[in-house]
């Protein structure tokens, strides 16, 4: 996938401020990215007032990436975030570091979270608003493609699969029916 990216050159953003609490009443994954960052995107509360200075409200910042500072996800285990993050339009969330429970979750719900070192991190942020960056899960790697610049990241090869392929953990193993009932024939 290639796309141009929105920076949130922020560091330590929590899963309430991704979804904040009171956007959680829904039990379906749809509706839930016009909420995304909702206290740091309108005056009070108020989307007809959507602040001028947050990124998300800019013209010149669009993609599928979100590029953000480093702790990204921390807080409460709302599986919410990744979803608001999946309905707003974004793919990949690229930060130097991701909460482990968030970062499961957004695997779960087809949203990559790509871990990159703080230098490369730092370099994403000083790019301009046209830059594109290409993420080729199958050889794991992240690059800006103007400078050529790549860096590799590391994911569960399990979750890799699924990513790949579409797959949420029932669609893999129906995937696999037919060696686990090899299996299953098997003598003890």
């Amino acid at each position: 996938m290639t796309s141009t990216f929105v920076p949130l050159p922020v560091e330590n953003i929590d899963t309430d401020q991704i979804i904040p609490a009171r956007f959680l009443k829904a039990t379906t994954r749809e509706g839930f990215g016009k909420n995304l960052f909702r206290d740091w995107r309108y005056e009070n509360n108020d989307e007809v007032r959507p602040k001028a200075d947050f990124v998300l409200n800019q013209p010149q910042y669009k993609g599928k990436i979100l590029v953000a500072g480093k702790n990204f996800g921390c807080g409460s285990s709302r599986e919410h975030a990744a979803w608001s993050l999946l309905d707003a339009g974004f793919r990949v969330v690229v930060s130097s570091f991701f909460a482990d429970i968030f970062k499961n979750n957004a695997l779960n719900n087809g949203v990559l979270p790509i871990t990159v070192s703080d230098n490369f991190l730092q370099q994403l942020f000083a790019l301009d608003n046209t830059a594109s960056l290409t993420i080729n899960l199958e050889r794991q790697s992240i690059t800006v493609d103007a400078a050529g610049i790549t860096e590799k990241f590391d994911i569960n090869p399990y979750k890799k699969t699924c990513m790949l392929n579409g797959y949420d953990d029932i669609d893999y193993l129906l995937s696999i029916k037919n060696d686990i009932l090899e299996f299953e024939k098997q003598p003890l």
